[in-house]
């Protein structure tokens, strides 16, 4: 772990000039409000797509039924239907689970990959720096609710065979042109987020390190100018907001070694012989622990990419199964590539509920942390494996709190590039206006509706208070 972390802070944390700073770096919208109980995001972002139709509820009436079909507008209590088969775990928190339908992404990237670009609505030009144009929303939310940490990646990625680990670069993206970085594997994530606890000797390094690479790059900066001496300054700076978040850190020590997440055996020198639904376990500990104790109130996971290896998937456990073979239709062990693909989404969502119960236990205020808490799950790429973005289904959970006007709804909005149609851009916009960011638009605009003439700025009014 000292080598990731020494290659963290001379690279990664240098690079960016604040990409671990998440509300250091003033927001170019609005000012985080300072009272009540922090508001808190989780995006879970998955791939290979979320069908439409895989969404549609069981229980449609045939009228339902057909608008759905044909992508017609209509909103409809779920009170008095059944979820579709994968979606069972959230039963019990149906009250607080909202379907979103007919949201498009053109704007971003889309086929395989969306990169960076599905969380700040642009083209990002496939994971370059200089495609990336603005700081994505988890990032913004982030800034309306300020934590020790910010901002929190995590990312069960790999390479189809193995899983990466350590301290890697992320999808989300503090500022235009620059890249967050994530912990891949739950050790790493475990050692960096609770180390004032965990390894209190490695913060002591840490801010040794610091404190010699300030000095050096404070050097520099005196001797040099023009750009080269600003991007030094940056440089300093983001030393010194580092620090003053480990100092922040160590004081809440105590409060954090109460809610300490367990990590079994099998995730050390980075898991290679953990499962994957053993490895998506012990992430959402480590992302629990991490809103429970303050230390963030924003994360973002992306619980699988196509080259995320799936090992020990129930049914299949003797199977090593490539998502990106599932997207074209190949099978495992006799198993058809569509039932694999719902056994992935029953495992995802067996996560997103132990995270809403796991919250629900926590009290807070009057209530639970779970009241002041919005998970959101999402394919990174949209429709389908090889998506176009017309269509970018969100899965919802959210507490008593919540600012938006979705709670125990199935909602379709108009489809792509018709009267009243809404992109992921107006998604984003309506959550930052909720939350405390009056910023009039989020996000690129989608061309073809601009070639219509369509009107595509602002919230979706219907979705809020």
């Amino acid at each position: 772990m000292a080598s990731n972390r020494r290659l963290f802070l001379t690279g990664a944390a240098l690079g960016v000039s604040a990409a671990t700073l998440g509300t250091e770096q003033r927001s170019v919208f609005g000012d985080a409000p300072a009272t009540g109980p922090p508001r808190r995001f989780v995006f879970i972002r998955k791939s290979n797509g979320v069908r439409p139709k895989e969404l549609s509820l069981p229980t449609f009436t045939e009228p339902q039924r057909k608008a759905d079909h044909d992508k017609d507008a209509f909103r409809i209590d779920m009170s008095q239907h059944e979820l579709p088969a994968w979606m069972r775990a959230l039963e019990p928190h149906k009250s607080h689970l909202s379907i979103l339908q007919g949201l498009s992404c053109k704007m971003s990237e889309n086929g395989h990959w969306s990169y960076s670009s599905v969380m700040g609505a642009f083209k990002s030009g496939r994971n370059s720096l200089s495609g990336i144009k603005r700081a994505t929303i988890d990032f913004e939310l982030a800034r309306l609710s300020p934590s020790p940490f910010g901002h929190v990646e995590l990312s069960l990625t790999g390479n189809y065979s193995t899983f990466r680990t350590g301290i890697v670069p992320g999808y989300s993206a503090p500022g235009p042109h620059q890249r967050n970085y994530c912990y891949a594997d739950p050790q790493t994530a475990f050692d960096e987020l609770f180390k004032s606890v965990a390894h209190p000797d490695a913060v002591a390094s840490d801010n040794a390190m610091l404190k010699f690479l300030q000095q050096e790059e404070a050097y520099k900066a005196s001797v040099l100018g023009g750009y080269e001496k600003l991007k030094i300054s940056n440089h300093v700076a983001s030393i010194e907001s580092i620090q003053a978040r480990n100092l922040e850190v160590e004081k809440m020590a105590g409060s954090i070694a109460q809610h300490m997440p367990e990590i079994d055996a099998v995730h050390l020198q980075g898991g290679h012989n953990a499962t994957t639904p053993e490895k998506q376990h012990a992430m959402t500990n480590i992302l629990v622990a991490a809103l429970v104790t303050g230390l963030t109130n924003v994360v973002t996971y992306t619980i699988d990419e196509l080259s995320t290896p799936i090992k020990g998937l129930p049914g299949n456990e003797g199977d090593h199964i490539s998502l990106h073979e599932l997207g074209h239709n190949g099978g495992y062990s006799g198993v058809p590539a569509d039932d694999i693909r719902q056994k992935v989404r029953v495992g995802h969502m067996d996560q997103v509920a132990a995270i809403v119960e796991r919250l629900k236990a926590v009290p807070e205020g009057r209530g639970t942390m779970f009241d002041n808490t919005v998970i959101l799950y999402f394919p990174e790429n949209g429709e389908g494996h090889h998506s176009h973005g017309t269509e970018a289904p969100f899965v919802i959970l959210a507490g008593e709190h919540c600012r938006l006007n979705i709670a125990g709804q199935y909602i379709r909005l108009p489809y792509h590039a018709t009267k009243g149609h809404k992109t992921i851009g107006n998604w984003y916009t309506t959550l930052l206006n909720a939350y405390g960011n009056p910023t009039p638009h989020y996000g690129d605009f989608d061309l073809e509706m601009s070639r219509k003439k369509l009107e595509q700025s602002g919230a979706i009014s219907e979705l809020l208070t």
